[in-house]
């Protein structure tokens, strides 16, 4: 028997409220570290949790159990790392820097950012692929052409979540539509009616911002001259030097295992830096780790002497080390994640949410609001598609709605705002791989947070909802008694 405490409504609530005010404040106004602050949160639920009756055995099994499942994501952020060294060395980032900066007006970075970055992301269904190859680049060229790196960073993640979402080669897309029970081209159909409207929005308001200067201060042409000089100077550039992305990329559609792929073109790109820029393994290995860092050319006898300071701070990256903070920060969300799943408080506020629905609107807004606490409570983005979708399934069917309504909303609140919240691992992956702080990124990332507000218009609203016939003729007291 169970001898465990129950929570209320006001008890399940506290941990979360209490979370969501620590990061606020003492993130957003006070500038703490937000691992401190996570860790405090997780000490005020184990308090909750230890109160319920639960020990402290019991506390660290449930956050084990929740970084077990995280561990192929931690490898992964650890391989990005190592990627983004490799291909400095290689020379492949420079190299799409160099032609990024030669091709792209200023003016048009944001779209640009923007446009290229969807068509990667639905082309391989892949938002860390598309923000961790293109997306790296394009951040080297917004910084070379002087334009805000926070727009700039918005713009990768808004167009590479555009494609995660849509895509049908996406892992999230296919899970949202297998949890919702229905047809996966006819979810994403459906997806389109949220997603597009802020396609066209997003991409308005990268053209204003670009054209009035409040994204862009354009660099001087002897600026972007000498930034080109300086690459040409350190690096022997070859098309060759393009073969790791298109490795990912490849990796990506063919659905490949990831950390296999990224470790082999890692090792492709070393031995391009050895090949074609003269560098020894030894650097390659060292970059690898450690990340690349311009001594290595005065190491090899060439002269990194009288290059722009822009270059330094382009090149001086990467390295499977340098992911070793973001790890932490992983590891500080989880414990809150972990031991909030221990207390059943999500239990309790979602079934507390379900008593109030009664039209199709405040069904559509409590879909919304549950996928979006799962997703921040959780830090995981499957189990945020998975809870919403078995908790409301009954509930859209008994009001006579299409299980495709289920599916686009869970993906509304779930894809493409989890990078949006600095705590997730989509939120660590995309700061810690633009190199921009996601609270400075979100304003611009516009894809990704309107699709929640045009999911309530139409639920609201009732335009663009799929209705189906009811199962059955219950009316509506009666409706809401079986929700309830």
């Amino acid at each position: 028997m169970d001898s465990k405490k129950k929570l209320n409504l006001g008890l399940a609530i506290l941990p979360i409220a209490a979370m969501f005010l620590l990061v606020i404040i003492g993130y957003g106004q006070l500038g703490l570290r937000i691992e401190s602050l996570l860790l405090t949160s997780a000490g005020i639920t184990a308090t909750l949790a230890y109160w319920q009756g639960y020990r402290w055995d019991d506390i660290i099994d449930s956050i084990v159990s929740k970084l077990a499942k995280a561990m192929t994501v931690i490898m992964i952020l650890i391989c990005v790392g190592g990627l983004i060294g490799t291909w400095m060395f290689s020379g492949t980032i420079p190299y799409m820097v160099y032609w990024g900066l030669k091709l792209i007006s200023p003016q048009y970075i944001l779209i640009a950012a923007f446009f290229i970055t969807s068509v990667i992301s639905v082309c391989t269904g892949t938002s860390w692929g598309s923000a961790g190859t293109v997306g790296v680049a394009l951040m080297g060229v917004a910084a070379g052409l002087d334009v805000s790196l926070a727009a700039a960073a918005g713009a990768v993640v808004s167009g590479a979540y555009f494609g995660d979402k849509i895509s049908p080669l996406s892992d999230s897309t296919n899970f949202a539509a297998i949890v919702a029970d229905t047809d996966l081209y006819n979810h994403i159909q459906h997806l389109l009616y949220t997603t597009i409207p802020g396609f066209i929005l997003a991409t308005i308001v990268y053209f204003i911002a670009s054209h009035t200067g409040l994204a862009v201060s354009s660099a001087t042409p002897e600026k972007i001259t000498e930034i080109l000089q300086s690459l040409e100077r350190l690096y022997h550039f070859n098309i060759l030097l393009i073969l790791p992305p298109i490795l990912v990329l490849w990796g990506a559609v063919t659905k490949r295992p990831v950390i296999p792929v990224m470790l082999a073109a890692c090792t492709l790109a070393i031995a391009i830096g050895v090949a074609l820029q003269g560098f020894t393994i030894k650097q390659g290995f060292n970059a690898l780790i450690d990340g690349f860092n311009l001594s290595m050319f005065s190491d090899q006898g060439h002269s990194a002497t009288g290059v722009v300071s822009d270059v330094p701070r382009l090149l001086n990256r990467g390295g499977m080390f340098s992911m070793m903070g973001t790890i932490l920060l992983v590891f500080c969300a989880f414990a809150f994640a972990g031991t909030l799943t221990l207390t059943g408080a999500l239990t309790v506020i979602i079934n507390r949410l379900l008593q109030a629905v009664h039209t199709t609107g405040q069904l559509i807004a409590a879909t919304l609001g549950t996928t979006i606490l799962v997703t921040s409570a959780t830090c995981d983005g499957k189990l945020a598609l998975l809870i919403p979708a078995e908790l409301f399934k009954e509930a859209y069917r008994r009001m006579g709605l299409d299980n495709k309504n289920l599916s686009r909303t869970i993906e509304d609140g779930c894809t493409v705002v989890e990078p949006l919240l600095p705590w997730t691992t989509a939120g660590i992956y995309m700061a810690t791989t633009l190199g921009v702080n996601t609270f400075d990124l979100l304003p611009w990332a516009i894809q990704c947070y309107t699709a929640v507000f045009f999911a309530l218009i139409y639920g609201f609203t009732g335009f663009g909802i799929a209705k189906t016939t009811p199962q059955n003729s219950l009316n509506k007291k009666e409706i809401q008694r079986e929700i309830a």
